[in-house]
């Protein structure tokens, strides 16, 4: 493993490519299953699952970075869990990020 130990691998980093590659094998079976049609949402452009899903991820990263910048990444909590884990405050910046990807499929 040491050939992977300029990567950085950390548990959330780990869980992020495991929800990535989770989130694309679901959008393929999707296509299988169910073949996409485009429609006109709110952006008057016709859009498939795929363009949502791509602009709810460059949505994502944005908001990420905005709250990076702006709020920054100090801990909201300590979980009493063996040492101690602590919670950041871009759980919260996920959890809009995962609202903005909501309205993004219902709405474009």
């Amino acid at each position: 493993m040491d050939h992977f130990a300029w990567m950085a691998w950390t548990g959330p980093t780990a869980i992020f490519f495991v929800a990535l590659a989770a989130t694309l094998a679901t959008m393929t079976w999707l296509a299988v299953a169910y073949p996409e049609i485009e429609r006109v949402g709110v952006l008057r452009i016709p859009t498939t699952r795929g363009d949502r899903l791509f602009l709810s991820l460059i949505l994502a990263a944005v908001i990420h970075l905005v709250w990076i910048a702006v709020v920054g990444t100090d801990p909201l909590l300590t979980l009493p869990v063996g040492e101690g884990i602590e919670v950041s405050s871009l759980w919260l910046a996920t959890v809009l990020s995962l609202l903005s990807a909501v309205a993004i499929f219902r709405t474009v």
